[in-house]
């Protein structure tokens, strides 16, 4: 009958199986969400509890939804105590398969990835199994009760009461025709106690009393726990701030779903045949309401002025703010800072000039550009910063970055002790992922009520308040602070310039954000070709939006914004007309390389005077020269989606097939010396000695290895990718920005 009739309920359980065998969303991670749920920053049997309590609803979902739709068609059902139950426990085998699954996978991943003993173990799957019961417990203990209680009430009073109401009185009598058609010929039932019932001496009973008792009571009991689970949930986004509240991202997925397929079947039960065009209906309605703007709500970078005027956006207002006079005042303020930044350097002869370049990639690329330069700083006893002129890149390397540029300054300040403690690289580890999809559930999914205050300006709260707040717990709250807390500190050269550059999703330029002028990144400078045609290429943060408080950005929102991952955390807007939408900066160069580049350019003149040569270093979540895969054979699907998925998945190749041509340019251009060095985050020379394992072994031993990318990472990614750096290619490349550092002081 499933298969038949109720494919979008399957659905739900295909999605399910799907994600946590990992043929779903492994690049992202989502499967790793369900095998290693963490709750409070751990993975324990409370996380499993939650985990499986969620789960337990959903079952519980799929079988009350199943019985109001289909339940009447089991006329024995009708005159049977209890009916729901027997019902439930008769429709139990696709739950049951999908749940012995998912326990076995969980047995499996966390005896191979998560490093804990066999009670561990147990701790957690007794976790689940008591969350998964509980629920079931509890919901059948409500529903034996107000089954029992109902039946009672309505035994004397069910025909008057339908007789006044003519719908439910025709949708009761519609199903008892369904009924007495015997579409489904059930021999067996298994009762409450598991024993195999027969069916033949209540099969011809019917009666039009009982039958449409049982369907009056079961609608009520639908309509009650529906209204429970949504008040549950708007209740819960009252306490989107506690910790308390912030429950496994796969919980908040299963609650999601528990949700949808309690609506689905109520839409089915009102509807129908009719139910599909209502369905549709309601969703153009929606689409359109949301189009006119009735539902809009402004996902904010917060620090920023929006009530009131707003920066015009046009080509006209660009010219204006991208002339060769804003070129040349932007060069000269960006001078003194070069000469702040020589002047610190401690060799005899002249310096080279350091540009610290790191990539996207989530928690991973975070974490790893942590270890990397706390390696690197080490190796170079603490001058790594001191030797780096500019940061570039996007997404988690940025805030990687941002954090151990932060804790220098500290150090500096005598702050804290030692910013290369391992306490750092867990902090920054900690998951960021559970608060951004618990408030996409109780929050951003219905209509947005709650507000905050921040420096004066009142805010609506969204799933990219919940990351900026959780990354902030998760470091300690160092990195509360405005853009311009940051600006005398780099003009001193006290610390390495941070230069974020965000995608602007209007027109695909960059949006150039630090705490210093910067308009000759975005423009040409007045030249002997000034006739040729060129594009604007950004956007200066800082001057662009002064009137609308630039300076007071919240620097986590500054992070956010280099760092928004699609669908994960929503897409910030300015307060610009039209509005400025903006997207995570490694949709235009992922590794930073592309501004490093442009940097030099501009000041090559004065670096080719003060400096013994440019070094880019660049700290990659991934490996730049991967063997070619071998390219198997394709479905119709693949087929169709390949124009689209290929560009897609080669769009880093694209990205550095472009940068190396800028490098090979600017060996032409630039007069000094140029070396590029790059430590890798590679999971391909893991297994080196281990040829004689068969290759499919080696192949997904590789898959599992690799941390995904996403703001959540297992036990065994984090050792992984700490343990990365211990690589012999990475070694070497460490070993070879020291000497080229050292090289300064016998050139002159």
């Amino acid at each position: 009958m499933h298969v038949r009739r109720n494919l979008f309920m399957l659905f739900f359980w295909v999605s399910l199986v799907a994600v946590f065998t990992g043929n779903f969303g492994r690049i992202l991670g989502i499967p790793y969400l369900f095998l290693d749920p963490e709750y409070l920053n751990r993975v324990d049997f409370w996380s499993f509890f939650i985990v499986g309590f969620c789960m337990g609803g959903f079952t519980a979902a799929f079988n009350i939804s199943c019985y109001i739709l289909y339940g009447h068609e089991y006329s024995f059902l009708g005159v049977l105590e209890r009916p729901f139950t027997k019902f439930s426990i008769n429709n139990s085998l696709l739950p049951i398969i999908v749940n012995v699954a998912y326990l076995i996978f969980i047995f499996r991943f966390q005896m191979e990835n998560e490093f804990r003993g066999p009670g561990d173990l147990f701790w957690k799957i007794l976790g689940y199994l008591a969350g998964f019961l509980g629920m079931l417990a509890f919901l059948y203990t409500y529903f034996r009760l107000t089954n029992k209680d109902i039946f009672k009430y309505l035994t004397g009073s069910v025909d008057k009461r339908l007789k006044k109401v003519k719908v439910n009185r025709k949708r009761a009598l519609d199903k008892l025709k369904e009924v007495r058609e015997g579409k489904n010929r059930v021999d067996f039932y298994w009762d409450e106690k598991f024993r195999l019932r027969p069916t033949a001496y209540i099969n011809d009973f019917y009666d039009k009393e009982a039958i449409l008792k049982v369907f009056d009571q079961n609608h009520f009991n639908l309509v009650l726990i529906e209204l429970l689970i949504i008040v549950v949930v708007l209740l819960l986004g009252f306490f989107m701030d506690n910790p308390y509240f912030q429950i496994p991202a796969a919980a908040s997925a299963i609650l999601f779903g528990t949700i949808f397929i309690m609506l689905s079947g109520a839409i089915s039960y009102w509807f129908r045949s009719w139910g599909l065009i209502f369905s549709i209906t309601a969703f153009l309605l929606l689409n359109f309401l949301v189009k006119m703007d009735v539902f809009r709500s402004l996902n904010p970078a917060f620090g920023l002025n929006y009530k009131g005027s707003r920066a015009e956006y046009s080509i006209k207002t660009l010219s204006e703010r991208n002339t060769p006079e804003v070129y040349n005042r932007d060069v000269e303020s960006m001078l003194p800072v070069l000469e702040k930044w020589k002047a610190k350097q401690k060799t005899a002869g002249k310096p080279k000039m350091v540009f610290l370049c790191v990539s996207g990639g989530g928690q991973r690329a975070a974490l790893w550009t942590m270890r990397v330069m706390q390696q690197m700083d080490s190796l170079l006893n603490g001058t790594l910063l001191d030797n780096t002129m500019m940061i570039t890149g996007a997404s988690g390397g940025i805030v990687g970055a941002a954090y151990y540029r932060e804790l220098f300054l500290r150090e500096k300040n005598g702050e804290i002790e030692n910013r290369m403690e391992n306490q750092y690289l867990s902090k920054i580890a900690m998951d960021n992922l559970n608060p951004m999809i618990f408030s996409l559930l109780v929050n951003d999914m219905f209509i947005r009520f709650q507000y905050f205050r921040y420096e004066g300006e009142v805010y609506l709260k969204d799933r990219g308040y919940a990351f900026e707040n959780q990354l902030n717990r998760n470091t300690d709250m160092i990195m509360e602070k405005k853009l311009k807390d940051y600006q005398e500190a780099e003009s001193n050269a006290e610390v390495p310039l941070l230069l974020m550059a965000p995608t602007i999703v209007n027109d695909g330029r960059k949006l150039y954000i630090s705490t210093q002028d910067v308009g000759f990144m975005t423009t040409n400078a007045a030249s002997a070709h000034a006739e040729l045609i060129t594009k604007i290429r950004g956007v200066d943060f800082r001057s662009f939006f002064k009137e609308q408080n630039a300076d007071e950005l919240r620097f986590l929102s500054a992070l956010r914004m280099s760092a928004t991952f699609p669908y994960i955390t929503p897409n910030i807007e300015l307060p610009s007309d039209p509005p400025l939408e903006i997207m995570d900066a490694g949709i235009s160069d992922n590794y930073g390389i592309s501004d490093a580049i442009r940097f030099v350019y501009v000041f090559r003149d004065w670096i080719e005077e003060n400096t013994s040569g440019v070094v880019i270093f660049s700290v990659r979540d991934h490996q730049k020269n991967a063997e070619i895969e071998k390219k198997a054979s394709e479905s119709i699907v693949q087929k169709f989606s390949s124009p689209i998925s290929s560009v897609y998945n080669n769009l880093g190749n694209i990205q550095d097939l472009n940068n190396d041509s800028r490098i090979e340019f600017a060996t032409e251009w630039f007069k000094g010396n140029l070396y590029q060095i790059e430590v890798e985050y590679n999971t391909n020379t893991m297994f080196e000695g281990e040829s004689n394992l068969p290759a499919e072994v080696l192949l997904e031993r590789k898959q599992n290895e690799r941390a995904s990318l996403n703001w959540h990472l297992t036990t065994r990614e984090k050792k992984n990718i700490i343990d990365n750096i211990n690589l012999v290619s990475n070694q070497q490349a460490l070993m070879r920005l020291k000497e080229l550092l050292e090289e300064e002081e016998e050139e002159e």
